[in-house]
């Protein structure tokens, strides 16, 4: 007797850890019965055939998936190592299950081939300044390719791209040259309205020549102002010109 009830015991454990399933909000339970699919199941609780049926579960949450270094060879003939995130989710959970056999395998290989592709389409400067459009594209690509799959790809990121070090330093050199150029234009431009300025304080100057020997004296008493034991500066002929005149009507 004790042997029968142990065994009964045995038996009822068994139909329940074979037949009851817990799936959280974000999970799907994908059932087979026989091997045949018969549906999606969950969130909850789910009740299964002992030994006819059998359920794979699937998660429904955004899967962040690291694309491992690649190596490129640009447009421009440039060999480069890229590297870049995805993010997915399944959207159903059926075709993942059944259309593709690793839809995560799957979906790593696809962006790790797609990101070759499409990276060798274009140059370096494109690579290093538009990024942004060429995320848009892999994404856009990459999602058409697993919507198969029941994978809804949402976004792509290319995060590193790691260049040859000759290719650096020449990088640093245009870089480089591009400040002087700029800081050159900027000096230039800063020369030419100062010109213009003084060009504009002559005109309006040259009728009285008086002003002109206001500025003067007052030239003078800023470098007065310095604490300069010796200074020596030119006396302009006019200056004199204007006391000499004033000497002879008085």
């Amino acid at each position: 007797m004790p042997i029968t009830l142990g065994v009964v015991v045995f038996l009822v454990l068994f139909i329940l850890v074979n037949s009851v399933r817990i799936l959280r909000e974000y999970e799907r339970g994908v059932v087979f019965r026989l091997g045949r699919f018969v549906g999606v199941r969950g969130p909850g609780l789910i009740l299964l055939i002992p030994m006819f049926e059998k359920m794979v579960k699937v998660t429904l949450r955004t899967i962040a998936l690291d694309v491992p270094p690649q190596e490129v060879v640009t447009k421009d003939n440039v060999s480069v190592k890229v590297n870049a995130v995805m993010y997915f989710q399944v959207f159903e959970p059926s075709k993942a299950i059944i259309a593709v056999e690793n839809y995560l395998y799957a979906t790593s290989q696809m962006g790790q081939t797609t990101l070759r592709s499409i990276l060798g389409e274009h140059e370096l400067d494109d690579l290093l300044s538009n990024r942004e459009k060429i995320n848009l594209k892999l994404q856009k690509i990459i999602d058409e390719r697993t919507d198969p799959w029941g994978v809804k790809v949402s976004a792509v990121e290319v995060k590193d791209v790691d260049l040859p070090e000759e290719m650096r330093r020449a990088l640093a050199k245009q870089a480089e040259a591009e400040r002087e150029r700029r800081a050159k234009v900027i000096h230039a431009d800063g020369e030419f309205q100062a010109s213009t300025k003084l060009l504009q304080a002559a005109e309006v100057m040259s009728p009285q020549p008086v002003s002109v020997q206001l500025r003067y004296l007052q030239t003078l008493t800023e470098i007065a102002a310095e604490k300069n034991s010796t200074i020596v500066f030119p006396l302009p002929v006019d200056f004199l010109e204007y006391f000499v005149s004033k000497r002879k009507q008085g």
